[in-house]
């Protein structure tokens, strides 16, 4: 009777208060900028990374096909979170309702999933490329690279739901702020006023299972090809190989090292400051550096990329 009772007085929550990133007023023009600067320039660099990508021919190997796709997914990584926060911002309404932000929540972990699913094939990539030079276009063909691609949006597609789902099914009957620019697991599981116990489980088993099984295929990866590196005799060959897999780990280093702190503790060890300025550095800033970060040392993507702004100026570069 008394659980039932308590049922009854619970209050259902129909939208909840995305408290931003400050609550002093003065920062808020400066904010609304600077994000909407970033987001422009994440778009901007990733679009023209996906139609280099596209039109030029040298670039369509399976290394870049998993770039172009990498850059899909931060334009979309982006768009979950920073028009909100622009639209917050701007009109200092912070208000979002549960159905939107369950629609956010699942598209921001699907895209979170697929960022590590894509990270872990390209390192494979790497491995054939490296390890494997002579079988590369054999092993990596392109229903290999479709299938692979297609696999990891299915399984971060059921990931996202399982959690979706599984949050759905909290009460939240105390209140309705989040500590957050966007709706995320855990202000979520630290909003509710249920029993948590078994998302936090699911978190713990099942996303540091998807986690670690990609950490450990790039480690393996990473150690092969390192040692394949060290047996090669012309330096030069050397200086390549380094080159082709430095990208990639520096965009690994600056993900994992994010995503690993912000869900892999325990909800009562939420810091409000820390976990905020985090939460910018996986959702925007890493967006927004991986275009230059895969470009910038990469001669075939500057080329290619120079062909495509010299065709939206009309000047034959």
């Amino acid at each position: 009777m008394m659980g039932k009772m308590d049922t009854e007085n619970q209050t259902y929550v129909k939208h909840f208060i995305l408290l931003g990133l400050s609550d002093s007023h003065e920062w808020q023009t400066a904010l609304f900028v600077l994000f909407l600067a970033l987001y422009l320039v994440g778009l901007v660099s990733n679009t023209l990374i996906m139609v280099a990508i596209v039109v030029d021919p040298q670039l369509h190997t399976p290394m870049y096909f998993m770039i172009g796709n990498l850059s899909l997914v931060d334009m979309c990584l982006m768009t979950v979170t920073v028009p909100q926060l622009l639209v917050n911002t701007f009109s200092q309404s912070r208000t979002i309702s549960f159905a939107h932000c369950m629609a956010q929540l699942y598209f921001f972990i699907a895209m979170v999933d697929m960022d590590s699913l894509l990270l872990a094939t390209m390192a494979y990539d790497r491995y054939v490329a490296i390890c494997k030079p002579l079988h590369y276009f054999m092993v990596m063909d392109k229903k290999v690279c479709i299938l692979l691609v297609a696999g990891s949006w299915v399984c971060s597609l059921l990931d996202s739901l399982l959690h979706t789902i599984m949050i759905t099914r909290l009460s939240f009957c105390t209140s309705n702020l989040i500590q957050s620019f966007f709706c995320d697991v855990p202000p979520l599981l630290k909003l509710s006023c249920s029993d948590t116990s078994i998302n936090e489980l699911i978190i713990v088993t099942e996303e540091l299972i998807l986690t670690l099984a990609c950490i450990f295929s790039m480690v393996i990866s990473y150690v092969l090809i390192i040692s394949t590196i060290l047996k090669m005799h012309s330096i030069g060959g050397r200086c390549k190989a380094f080159s082709t897999c430095s990208s990639h780990l520096t965009v690994v280093i600056l993900y994992y090292g994010t995503i690993l702190f912000s869900y892999f503790r325990p909800p009562s060890s939420f810091s409000l400051k820390k976990d905020k300025v985090v939460s910018v550095i996986y959702t925007i800033i890493i967006p927004v550096l991986n275009p230059f970060i895969y470009s910038l040392r990469n001669d075939q993507m500057k080329k290619g990329l120079k062909k495509v702004i010299g065709r939206c100026f009309f000047v034959n570069i």
